[in-house]
Protein backbone atom coordinates (compact mmCIF):
# COMPACT_ATOMS: atom_id res chain seq x y z
CA UNK A 1 0.00 0.00 0.00
CA UNK A 2 2.95 2.57 0.75
CA UNK A 3 4.29 1.65 -1.69
CA UNK A 4 1.32 2.63 -4.39
CA UNK A 5 0.97 5.92 -2.20
CA UNK A 6 4.95 6.76 -3.06
CA UNK A 7 3.67 5.97 -7.00
CA UNK A 8 1.11 8.42 -6.80
CA UNK A 9 3.29 10.74 -5.23
CA UNK A 10 6.10 10.31 -7.84
CA UNK A 11 3.03 10.96 -10.77
CA UNK A 12 2.04 13.73 -9.41
CA UNK A 13 5.52 15.31 -9.06
CA UNK A 14 6.58 14.29 -13.01
CA UNK A 15 3.50 16.02 -14.26
CA UNK A 16 4.37 19.20 -12.09
CA UNK A 17 7.94 18.97 -13.14
CA UNK A 18 6.97 18.84 -16.85
CA UNK A 19 4.34 21.03 -16.24
CA UNK A 20 4.99 24.23 -19.42
CA UNK A 21 3.66 26.97 -17.10
CA UNK A 22 6.15 25.98 -14.30
CA UNK A 23 9.48 27.30 -16.68
CA UNK A 24 7.47 29.88 -19.11
CA UNK A 25 9.05 29.70 -22.45
CA UNK A 26 9.92 33.32 -21.80
CA UNK A 27 12.50 32.22 -19.32
CA UNK A 28 14.27 29.43 -21.10
CA UNK A 29 15.19 30.57 -24.48
CA UNK A 30 18.26 29.17 -25.97
CA UNK A 31 20.17 30.13 -28.71
CA UNK A 32 18.73 28.25 -31.74
CA UNK A 33 22.43 27.28 -33.27
CA UNK A 34 22.63 24.75 -30.30
CA UNK A 35 21.77 22.04 -31.92
CA UNK A 36 23.27 19.03 -29.41
CA UNK A 37 21.72 20.72 -25.87
CA UNK A 38 18.54 20.86 -28.00
CA UNK A 39 18.70 17.19 -28.88
CA UNK A 40 19.62 16.27 -25.32
CA UNK A 41 16.73 18.33 -23.79
CA UNK A 42 14.49 16.26 -26.76
CA UNK A 43 15.92 13.17 -25.43
CA UNK A 44 15.41 14.09 -21.52
CA UNK A 45 12.01 14.72 -22.57
CA UNK A 46 10.83 11.33 -23.88
CA UNK A 47 12.72 9.72 -21.12
CA UNK A 48 10.57 11.15 -18.75
CA UNK A 49 7.17 10.71 -20.47
CA UNK A 50 8.03 6.89 -21.07
CA UNK A 51 9.02 7.19 -16.83
CA UNK A 52 5.42 8.68 -16.37
CA UNK A 53 3.79 5.91 -18.37
CA UNK A 54 5.34 2.88 -17.02
CA UNK A 55 4.65 4.82 -13.21
CA UNK A 56 0.99 5.01 -14.60
CA UNK A 57 0.99 1.16 -15.18
CA UNK A 58 1.89 -0.21 -12.07
CA UNK A 59 -0.53 2.32 -10.27
CA UNK A 60 -3.35 0.73 -12.35
CA UNK A 61 -1.80 -3.10 -11.73
CA UNK A 62 -1.61 -1.97 -7.91
CA UNK A 63 -5.22 -1.07 -7.58
CA UNK A 64 -6.36 -4.08 -8.98
CA UNK A 65 -4.96 -6.04 -6.47
CA UNK A 66 -6.15 -3.50 -3.53
CA UNK A 67 -8.56 -5.11 -1.10
CA UNK A 68 -12.10 -4.81 -1.09
CA UNK A 69 -13.23 -1.37 -1.32
CA UNK A 70 -15.29 -1.96 1.92
CA UNK A 71 -12.23 -3.03 3.83
CA UNK A 72 -10.03 -0.56 5.89
CA UNK A 73 -7.25 -0.64 3.09
CA UNK A 74 -9.45 -0.04 0.72
CA UNK A 75 -10.97 3.81 2.36
CA UNK A 76 -7.31 4.42 2.89
CA UNK A 77 -6.20 3.70 -0.40
CA UNK A 78 -9.21 6.54 -1.42
CA UNK A 79 -8.56 8.88 1.04
CA UNK A 80 -4.68 8.91 0.00
CA UNK A 81 -5.79 9.30 -3.75
CA UNK A 82 -8.37 12.43 -2.95
CA UNK A 83 -5.58 13.89 -1.38
CA UNK A 84 -3.07 14.09 -3.79
CA UNK A 85 -6.24 14.91 -5.86
CA UNK A 86 -6.52 17.88 -4.17
CA UNK A 87 -2.53 18.85 -3.78
CA UNK A 88 -2.67 18.45 -7.59
CA UNK A 89 -5.32 20.42 -8.47
CA UNK A 90 -4.69 23.32 -5.25
CA UNK A 91 -1.10 23.32 -6.69
CA UNK A 92 -2.57 24.12 -10.77
CA UNK A 93 -5.08 26.69 -9.21
CA UNK A 94 -1.88 28.66 -7.58
CA UNK A 95 -0.07 28.38 -10.46
CA UNK A 96 -2.99 29.54 -13.11
CA UNK A 97 -2.94 32.94 -10.61
CA UNK A 98 0.77 33.66 -10.20
CA UNK A 99 0.30 33.14 -14.83
CA UNK A 100 -2.38 35.54 -14.43
CA UNK A 101 -0.63 38.33 -12.10
CA UNK A 102 2.84 37.56 -14.89
CA UNK A 103 0.26 38.41 -17.56
CA UNK A 104 -1.36 41.73 -16.27
CA UNK A 105 2.30 42.76 -15.01
CA UNK A 106 3.21 42.37 -18.52
CA UNK A 107 0.41 44.15 -20.19
CA UNK A 108 1.16 46.82 -17.86
CA UNK A 109 4.62 47.09 -19.20
CA UNK A 110 2.78 47.60 -22.49
CA UNK A 111 0.46 50.40 -21.01
CA UNK A 112 0.16 52.12 -17.30
CA UNK A 113 2.39 50.13 -14.57
CA UNK A 114 1.11 49.87 -11.52
CA UNK A 115 0.76 53.72 -9.29
CA UNK A 116 0.36 55.22 -13.04
CA UNK A 117 3.51 55.84 -13.89
CA UNK A 118 4.31 56.33 -18.16
CA UNK A 119 6.46 53.42 -19.50
CA UNK A 120 8.43 54.04 -22.54
CA UNK A 121 6.15 51.62 -24.24
CA UNK A 122 3.02 53.61 -23.36
CA UNK A 123 4.64 56.89 -24.56
CA UNK A 124 7.68 56.35 -27.44
CA UNK A 125 9.27 59.84 -27.24
CA UNK A 126 12.61 60.03 -29.98
CA UNK A 127 14.96 62.12 -28.05
CA UNK A 128 16.12 64.18 -31.05
CA UNK A 129 12.69 64.80 -32.15
CA UNK A 130 11.78 66.10 -28.56
CA UNK A 131 14.86 68.55 -28.96
CA UNK A 132 14.24 69.55 -32.20
CA UNK A 133 10.70 70.65 -30.69
CA UNK A 134 11.95 72.44 -28.11
CA UNK A 135 14.55 74.36 -29.99
CA UNK A 136 12.76 75.01 -33.23
CA UNK A 137 9.79 75.73 -32.02
CA UNK A 138 9.61 77.40 -28.30
CA UNK A 139 12.99 78.36 -28.57
CA UNK A 140 11.87 80.86 -31.68
CA UNK A 141 8.70 81.87 -30.04
CA UNK A 142 10.76 83.45 -27.01
CA UNK A 143 11.63 86.41 -28.91
CA UNK A 144 8.22 86.91 -29.95
CA UNK A 145 6.71 86.66 -26.82
CA UNK A 146 9.03 89.37 -25.20
CA UNK A 147 7.68 91.47 -28.02
CA UNK A 148 3.87 91.03 -26.99
CA UNK A 149 4.67 91.26 -23.63
CA UNK A 150 6.19 94.97 -23.96
CA UNK A 151 3.01 95.85 -26.06
CA UNK A 152 0.60 94.71 -23.94
CA UNK A 153 1.59 96.46 -21.26
CA UNK A 154 2.20 99.65 -22.76
CA UNK A 155 -1.34 99.05 -24.05
CA UNK A 156 -2.61 98.05 -20.69
CA UNK A 157 -0.94 101.08 -18.72
CA UNK A 158 -2.66 103.46 -21.18
CA UNK A 159 -5.96 101.74 -20.70
CA UNK A 160 -6.62 101.87 -17.35
CA UNK A 161 -4.91 105.69 -16.82
CA UNK A 162 -7.87 106.19 -19.63
CA UNK A 163 -10.23 104.68 -17.21
CA UNK A 164 -9.32 106.23 -13.98
CA UNK A 165 -10.25 109.47 -16.08
CA UNK A 166 -13.44 107.51 -17.41
CA UNK A 167 -14.25 106.94 -13.05
CA UNK A 168 -15.51 109.20 -11.00
CA UNK A 169 -12.94 109.81 -7.94
CA UNK A 170 -15.33 110.30 -5.33
CA UNK A 171 -17.69 107.71 -5.90
CA UNK A 172 -16.11 104.82 -8.08
CA UNK A 173 -13.82 102.20 -7.38
CA UNK A 174 -10.32 102.89 -7.26
CA UNK A 175 -8.17 101.14 -9.67
CA UNK A 176 -4.35 100.20 -8.94
CA UNK A 177 -1.42 99.15 -11.66
CA UNK A 178 -1.77 96.13 -13.35
CA UNK A 179 0.37 92.49 -12.44
CA UNK A 180 1.57 90.49 -14.87
CA UNK A 181 0.65 86.60 -13.83
CA UNK A 182 0.27 83.59 -15.88
CA UNK A 183 2.21 81.54 -18.66
CA UNK A 184 2.99 84.53 -20.43
CA UNK A 185 4.46 86.17 -17.80
CA UNK A 186 6.49 82.91 -16.46
CA UNK A 187 7.89 82.32 -19.71
CA UNK A 188 6.55 79.21 -20.74
CA UNK A 189 3.58 80.32 -23.28
CA UNK A 190 3.58 78.47 -26.49
CA UNK A 191 0.04 78.26 -28.08
CA UNK A 192 -1.25 80.65 -30.67
CA UNK A 193 -2.56 83.08 -30.35
CA UNK A 194 -0.68 84.65 -28.01
CA UNK A 195 -2.07 85.67 -24.41
CA UNK A 196 -1.51 87.65 -21.29
CA UNK A 197 -3.03 88.01 -18.44
CA UNK A 198 -2.89 90.60 -15.98
CA UNK A 199 -4.71 91.49 -12.55
CA UNK A 200 -6.04 94.76 -11.85
CA UNK A 201 -6.20 95.46 -8.45
CA UNK A 202 -9.54 97.69 -7.05
CA UNK A 203 -10.31 99.24 -3.76
CA UNK A 204 -13.66 101.17 -2.74
CA UNK A 205 -14.50 104.67 -2.68
CA UNK A 206 -13.82 106.55 0.97
CA UNK A 207 -14.83 106.22 3.84
CA UNK A 208 -15.09 102.09 2.96
CA UNK A 209 -13.47 99.29 2.87
CA UNK A 210 -13.13 95.56 2.52
CA UNK A 211 -12.96 92.78 5.21
CA UNK A 212 -12.19 89.45 4.23
CA UNK A 213 -13.89 86.14 5.14
CA UNK A 214 -11.85 83.33 4.03
CA UNK A 215 -12.66 79.36 3.71
CA UNK A 216 -9.72 78.32 6.21
CA UNK A 217 -10.07 80.85 9.06
CA UNK A 218 -11.56 79.58 12.48
CA UNK A 219 -14.99 80.92 12.28
CA UNK A 220 -15.39 80.01 8.61
CA UNK A 221 -18.88 79.94 7.16
CA UNK A 222 -17.42 79.41 3.58
CA UNK A 223 -19.42 75.67 2.05
CA UNK A 224 -17.01 72.73 1.76
CA UNK A 225 -16.90 72.75 -2.04
CA UNK A 226 -15.90 76.21 -1.73
CA UNK A 227 -12.52 75.52 -0.69
CA UNK A 228 -10.42 78.35 -2.09
CA UNK A 229 -13.05 80.82 -1.87
CA UNK A 230 -13.78 83.66 0.15
CA UNK A 231 -16.39 86.53 1.19
CA UNK A 232 -15.77 90.11 0.51
CA UNK A 233 -17.95 92.26 2.95
CA UNK A 234 -17.77 95.74 2.41
CA UNK A 235 -17.75 98.22 5.41
CA UNK A 236 -17.93 102.14 6.49
CA UNK A 237 -14.51 102.78 8.10
CA UNK A 238 -14.69 104.48 10.82
CA UNK A 239 -18.73 104.30 11.59
CA UNK A 240 -18.40 103.20 15.36
CA UNK A 241 -15.43 105.34 16.06
CA UNK A 242 -16.13 108.29 14.64
CA UNK A 243 -19.68 108.63 15.45
CA UNK A 244 -20.08 111.64 12.97
CA UNK A 245 -23.56 112.12 11.76
CA UNK A 246 -22.77 115.19 9.14
CA UNK A 247 -22.33 113.66 6.05
CA UNK A 248 -26.09 111.37 7.27
CA UNK A 249 -28.27 114.12 8.91
CA UNK A 250 -29.32 117.35 7.83
CA UNK A 251 -27.41 119.65 10.93
CA UNK A 252 -28.56 122.84 9.85
CA UNK A 253 -26.24 125.91 8.38
CA UNK A 254 -25.18 126.75 11.51
CA UNK A 255 -23.78 123.48 13.09
CA UNK A 256 -19.88 122.98 12.44
CA UNK A 257 -18.42 119.42 13.06
CA UNK A 258 -15.54 119.46 14.93
CA UNK A 259 -14.33 116.69 12.44
CA UNK A 260 -14.51 117.79 9.43
CA UNK A 261 -12.95 121.05 7.74
CA UNK A 262 -15.24 124.15 6.99
CA UNK A 263 -14.22 123.08 3.09
CA UNK A 264 -14.15 119.40 3.51
CA UNK A 265 -18.13 117.87 2.33
CA UNK A 266 -19.31 115.07 3.72
CA UNK A 267 -19.31 111.89 1.96
CA UNK A 268 -22.84 110.40 1.60
CA UNK A 269 -24.01 106.83 2.21
CA UNK A 270 -24.15 104.48 -0.87
CA UNK A 271 -26.16 102.01 -1.94
CA UNK A 272 -25.20 98.81 -2.31
CA UNK A 273 -25.50 99.17 -5.61
CA UNK A 274 -23.09 101.85 -5.82
CA UNK A 275 -20.75 99.48 -3.88
CA UNK A 276 -21.06 96.90 -6.35
CA UNK A 277 -22.67 94.28 -3.85
CA UNK A 278 -25.31 91.58 -4.35
CA UNK A 279 -28.71 92.51 -3.76
CA UNK A 280 -29.66 92.92 0.16
CA UNK A 281 -26.31 91.94 1.46
CA UNK A 282 -22.96 93.75 2.44
CA UNK A 283 -21.10 91.17 -0.11
CA UNK A 284 -19.09 91.95 -2.81
CA UNK A 285 -20.79 90.24 -6.00
CA UNK A 286 -18.74 89.15 -9.15
CA UNK A 287 -21.36 89.88 -11.24
CA UNK A 288 -21.37 93.81 -9.89
CA UNK A 289 -18.13 93.82 -10.67
CA UNK A 290 -17.59 92.44 -13.96
CA UNK A 291 -20.49 94.52 -15.08
CA UNK A 292 -18.63 97.70 -13.82
CA UNK A 293 -15.64 96.76 -15.37
CA UNK A 294 -16.85 95.89 -18.98
CA UNK A 295 -18.71 99.49 -18.90
CA UNK A 296 -15.57 101.27 -17.38
CA UNK A 297 -12.87 99.34 -19.96
CA UNK A 298 -14.99 100.45 -23.40
CA UNK A 299 -15.40 103.79 -22.21
CA UNK A 300 -11.79 103.93 -21.29
CA UNK A 301 -11.48 102.63 -24.76
CA UNK A 302 -13.44 105.21 -26.68
CA UNK A 303 -11.05 108.32 -25.06
CA UNK A 304 -7.89 106.36 -26.73
CA UNK A 305 -8.99 104.57 -29.69
CA UNK A 306 -8.17 106.86 -32.04
CA UNK A 307 -4.44 106.86 -30.78
CA UNK A 308 -4.09 103.37 -32.25
CA UNK A 309 -4.53 101.10 -35.59
CA UNK A 310 -6.02 98.05 -34.70
CA UNK A 311 -9.60 96.53 -34.13
CA UNK A 312 -10.50 95.97 -30.20
CA UNK A 313 -13.18 93.26 -28.68
CA UNK A 314 -14.23 91.53 -26.43
CA UNK A 315 -13.77 88.00 -26.50
CA UNK A 316 -16.47 86.84 -24.33
CA UNK A 317 -19.09 88.94 -22.88
CA UNK A 318 -19.46 86.79 -19.77
CA UNK A 319 -15.64 87.08 -19.02
CA UNK A 320 -15.01 90.77 -18.43
CA UNK A 321 -11.39 92.20 -19.61
CA UNK A 322 -11.37 89.03 -22.32
CA UNK A 323 -9.95 91.51 -25.05
CA UNK A 324 -8.95 90.59 -28.49
CA UNK A 325 -6.78 92.99 -30.39
CA UNK A 326 -6.68 92.52 -34.28
CA UNK A 327 -4.10 94.02 -36.07
CA UNK A 328 -4.43 95.56 -40.03
CA UNK A 329 -1.49 92.29 -40.85
CA UNK A 330 -4.02 89.98 -39.47
CA UNK A 331 -2.20 88.87 -36.32
CA UNK A 332 -4.15 88.62 -33.10
CA UNK A 333 -2.85 89.21 -29.52
CA UNK A 334 -5.37 88.57 -26.53
CA UNK A 335 -4.93 89.53 -23.58
CA UNK A 336 -7.13 89.40 -19.83
CA UNK A 337 -7.42 92.33 -18.30
CA UNK A 338 -8.61 90.63 -14.65
CA UNK A 339 -10.22 92.61 -11.92
CA UNK A 340 -9.41 91.80 -8.67
CA UNK A 341 -9.29 92.53 -4.86
CA UNK A 342 -5.95 92.62 -2.78
CA UNK A 343 -6.12 90.52 0.60
CA UNK A 344 -4.53 92.77 3.03
CA UNK A 345 -1.02 92.65 3.25
CA UNK A 346 -0.62 89.33 1.19
CA UNK A 347 -0.12 89.71 -2.64
CA UNK A 348 -2.85 86.95 -2.76
CA UNK A 349 -5.89 88.59 -4.31
CA UNK A 350 -9.46 86.92 -4.74
CA UNK A 351 -10.40 87.46 -8.46
CA UNK A 352 -13.81 87.81 -10.64
CA UNK A 353 -12.83 84.62 -12.84
CA UNK A 354 -9.64 82.61 -14.48
CA UNK A 355 -9.48 82.77 -17.73
CA UNK A 356 -10.06 78.67 -17.59
CA UNK A 357 -13.03 78.54 -15.57
CA UNK A 358 -16.05 77.63 -17.15
CA UNK A 359 -18.14 76.77 -13.80
CA UNK A 360 -20.58 79.17 -11.96
CA UNK A 361 -20.21 79.22 -8.20
CA UNK A 362 -21.78 81.90 -6.15
CA UNK A 363 -22.14 85.38 -7.18
CA UNK A 364 -20.31 86.27 -3.53
CA UNK A 365 -17.83 83.38 -3.26
CA UNK A 366 -14.38 84.35 -4.94
CA UNK A 367 -11.69 82.54 -5.52
CA UNK A 368 -7.95 83.55 -4.45
CA UNK A 369 -5.28 83.45 -6.47
CA UNK A 370 -1.89 82.70 -5.61
CA UNK A 371 -0.54 83.42 -9.05
CA UNK A 372 2.23 85.91 -7.82
CA UNK A 373 3.24 83.01 -5.29
CA UNK A 374 3.73 80.59 -7.80
CA UNK A 375 5.59 83.09 -9.91
CA UNK A 376 7.79 83.69 -7.49
CA UNK A 377 8.53 79.87 -6.45
CA UNK A 378 9.45 79.24 -10.01
CA UNK A 379 11.92 81.75 -9.87
CA UNK A 380 13.22 81.03 -6.70
CA UNK A 381 13.52 76.95 -7.89
CA UNK A 382 14.96 77.67 -11.44
CA UNK A 383 18.34 79.17 -9.32
CA UNK A 384 18.98 76.06 -7.78
CA UNK A 385 18.38 74.18 -11.26
CA UNK A 386 21.17 73.31 -14.25
CA UNK A 387 21.98 75.54 -16.90
CA UNK A 388 19.03 75.17 -19.86
CA UNK A 389 16.94 72.98 -17.56
CA UNK A 390 14.21 70.99 -18.93
CA UNK A 391 11.17 72.14 -16.67
CA UNK A 392 9.73 74.73 -18.16
CA UNK A 393 10.21 72.46 -22.02
CA UNK A 394 8.39 69.74 -20.16
CA UNK A 395 5.59 71.99 -18.96
CA UNK A 396 5.49 73.37 -22.76
CA UNK A 397 5.30 70.60 -24.13
CA UNK A 398 2.27 68.83 -21.88
CA UNK A 399 0.63 72.51 -22.77
CA UNK A 400 1.06 71.97 -25.81
CA UNK A 401 -0.27 68.15 -26.17
CA UNK A 402 -3.22 69.44 -24.03
CA UNK A 403 -3.73 71.99 -26.25
CA UNK A 404 -4.31 70.32 -29.87
CA UNK A 405 -5.82 67.23 -28.29
CA UNK A 406 -8.72 69.65 -26.96
CA UNK A 407 -9.00 71.02 -30.59
CA UNK A 408 -9.93 67.05 -31.23
CA UNK A 409 -12.10 66.26 -28.59
CA UNK A 410 -13.12 69.70 -27.16
CA UNK A 411 -12.86 71.05 -23.66
CA UNK A 412 -12.67 68.58 -20.38
CA UNK A 413 -11.76 69.77 -16.83
CA UNK A 414 -7.77 69.52 -16.99
CA UNK A 415 -6.54 73.01 -17.48
CA UNK A 416 -3.08 74.63 -18.20
CA UNK A 417 -2.83 75.28 -14.16
CA UNK A 418 -3.53 72.03 -13.65
CA UNK A 419 -0.26 71.34 -15.94
CA UNK A 420 1.45 73.80 -13.71
CA UNK A 421 0.50 72.56 -10.27
CA UNK A 422 1.94 68.81 -11.58
CA UNK A 423 5.20 70.97 -12.33
CA UNK A 424 5.62 72.56 -8.82
CA UNK A 425 4.96 69.14 -6.97
CA UNK A 426 7.67 67.60 -8.94
CA UNK A 427 10.26 70.49 -8.59
CA UNK A 428 9.43 70.94 -5.18
CA UNK A 429 9.97 67.20 -4.92
CA UNK A 430 13.05 66.35 -7.06
CA UNK A 431 16.17 66.86 -7.17
CA UNK A 432 17.57 69.86 -8.54
CA UNK A 433 20.02 67.74 -11.04
CA UNK A 434 17.13 65.32 -12.47
CA UNK A 435 16.31 68.58 -14.26
CA UNK A 436 18.93 68.74 -16.62
CA UNK A 437 18.56 69.42 -20.45
CA UNK A 438 19.49 65.55 -20.99
CA UNK A 439 16.59 64.65 -18.81
CA UNK A 440 14.16 65.94 -20.74
CA UNK A 441 12.10 62.81 -21.66
CA UNK A 442 12.44 61.02 -18.24
CA UNK A 443 10.91 64.11 -16.23
CA UNK A 444 8.20 64.20 -19.11
CA UNK A 445 7.27 61.09 -18.27
CA UNK A 446 7.14 61.59 -14.53
CA UNK A 447 5.22 64.68 -15.24
CA UNK A 448 2.43 62.37 -16.70
CA UNK A 449 2.78 59.89 -14.59
CA UNK A 450 2.15 62.02 -11.68
CA UNK A 451 -0.91 63.54 -13.47
CA UNK A 452 -1.99 60.07 -14.38
CA UNK A 453 -2.04 59.05 -10.99
CA UNK A 454 -3.68 62.25 -9.39
CA UNK A 455 -6.79 61.35 -11.95
CA UNK A 456 -7.09 58.29 -11.02
CA UNK A 457 -7.40 59.50 -7.17
CA UNK A 458 -9.10 62.00 -8.38
CA UNK A 459 -6.86 64.24 -6.02
CA UNK A 460 -4.55 67.39 -6.97
CA UNK A 461 -3.55 68.80 -3.94
CA UNK A 462 -2.61 72.80 -4.76
CA UNK A 463 0.97 73.50 -4.88
CA UNK A 464 0.88 76.39 -2.28
CA UNK A 465 -2.21 75.55 0.02
CA UNK A 466 -0.76 73.51 3.08
CA UNK A 467 2.48 72.81 1.48
CA UNK A 468 5.15 72.03 4.14
CA UNK A 469 7.66 71.82 0.61
CA UNK A 470 7.18 75.29 0.02
CA UNK A 471 10.70 77.27 0.92
CA UNK A 472 9.90 80.10 3.02
CA UNK A 473 11.75 82.32 0.79
CA UNK A 474 8.70 82.43 -1.49
CA UNK A 475 6.79 83.86 2.05
CA UNK A 476 3.29 82.50 1.64
CA UNK A 477 1.41 83.76 4.68
CA UNK A 478 1.17 81.49 7.43
CA UNK A 479 -2.15 81.35 7.19
CA UNK A 480 -2.60 79.49 4.11
CA UNK A 481 0.76 77.41 4.84
CA UNK A 482 -0.84 75.69 7.74
CA UNK A 483 -4.37 75.24 6.13
CA UNK A 484 -5.40 71.90 5.01
CA UNK A 485 -4.97 71.30 1.03
CA UNK A 486 -6.93 71.63 -1.46
CA UNK A 487 -8.33 69.13 -3.76
CA UNK A 488 -8.17 70.74 -7.51
CA UNK A 489 -9.79 68.23 -8.58
CA UNK A 490 -12.61 68.12 -6.42
CA UNK A 491 -15.05 68.76 -9.28
CA UNK A 492 -14.08 64.92 -10.42
CA UNK A 493 -15.06 62.84 -7.48
CA UNK A 494 -18.72 64.92 -7.52
CA UNK A 495 -19.46 64.37 -11.49
CA UNK A 496 -18.57 60.95 -12.65
CA UNK A 497 -18.85 62.12 -16.11
CA UNK A 498 -16.78 64.54 -16.28
CA UNK A 499 -14.02 62.69 -14.52
CA UNK A 500 -15.11 59.75 -17.50
CA UNK A 501 -14.23 62.09 -20.06
CA UNK A 502 -11.09 64.15 -18.53
CA UNK A 503 -9.80 60.71 -18.06
CA UNK A 504 -10.50 59.54 -21.86
CA UNK A 505 -9.00 62.77 -22.69
CA UNK A 506 -6.14 62.30 -21.06
CA UNK A 507 -5.58 58.66 -22.35
CA UNK A 508 -6.00 59.79 -25.83
CA UNK A 509 -3.77 62.61 -25.52
CA UNK A 510 -0.97 60.20 -24.44
CA UNK A 511 -2.25 57.99 -27.64
CA UNK A 512 -1.43 60.99 -29.76
CA UNK A 513 1.56 62.40 -28.15
CA UNK A 514 4.12 60.85 -30.19
CA UNK A 515 2.18 61.67 -33.74
CA UNK A 516 1.52 65.22 -32.92
CA UNK A 517 4.99 66.08 -32.08
CA UNK A 518 6.19 64.55 -35.16
CA UNK A 519 3.85 66.30 -37.37
CA UNK A 520 4.35 69.93 -35.46
CA UNK A 521 8.15 69.68 -35.62
CA UNK A 522 9.77 71.73 -38.08
CA UNK A 523 13.01 69.50 -38.36
CA UNK A 524 12.96 66.78 -41.34
CA UNK A 525 14.94 63.49 -40.63
CA UNK A 526 16.92 64.52 -43.70
CA UNK A 527 18.16 67.71 -41.65
CA UNK A 528 16.08 70.01 -43.85
CA UNK A 529 13.92 72.54 -41.94
CA UNK A 530 10.65 73.83 -42.96
CA UNK A 531 8.11 75.56 -40.87
CA UNK A 532 5.01 73.95 -40.95
CA UNK A 533 4.58 74.56 -37.29
CA UNK A 534 4.52 78.41 -37.86
CA UNK A 535 2.51 78.14 -40.45
CA UNK A 536 0.42 75.89 -38.80
CA UNK A 537 -0.19 77.70 -35.29
CA UNK A 538 -0.89 80.55 -37.48
CA UNK A 539 -3.87 79.67 -38.75
CA UNK A 540 -5.12 78.20 -35.91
Amino acid sequence: MQGAIARVFVVVAAAILNHPLLFPQENTTLPEQDEALLARMREHEKRLELEQARLEQELLYAGTEQQDPGSEDGYGWYFWSALSLVIFFTIEVCRQDLADMEARYADDEDGFVEGGSISSKTLQLDKGVLNSFCERCIHTSAHENWRVREFVEGFADDLLESLRSVCDRETDMEVADFVGVGSMFESWRVSKPLMCDLIVPFAPPEPYSFQFHLWCSPSSDVPLDMQGCGRIKVTKVGENEDGCLCGSANLGEDMLCLLHSKNEKPRADYTPDDLLCSKNTPYLAKDQVMKWFQISVTKAWGRISHKYEFELTFRNLDATGALKVRFRSGKVVVMNIIPVVELDGTNAYFVSHFPSDSSTSSDTYWPLSFAVYERNLLKHLAKSLPENSCHLHCLQIITFLHNKQMGLTGRCALTNYHLKTTLLHLLLSKGSSSWGPESLEHRLRDMLGFLHRSLQEKRLCHALVGNSQVPPEVRVPETFHRAEPINLFRPLVLQRELYADTLRHFQEMLRNAPVLIQEYTPLLQNGDTHHRFNSMAQSE
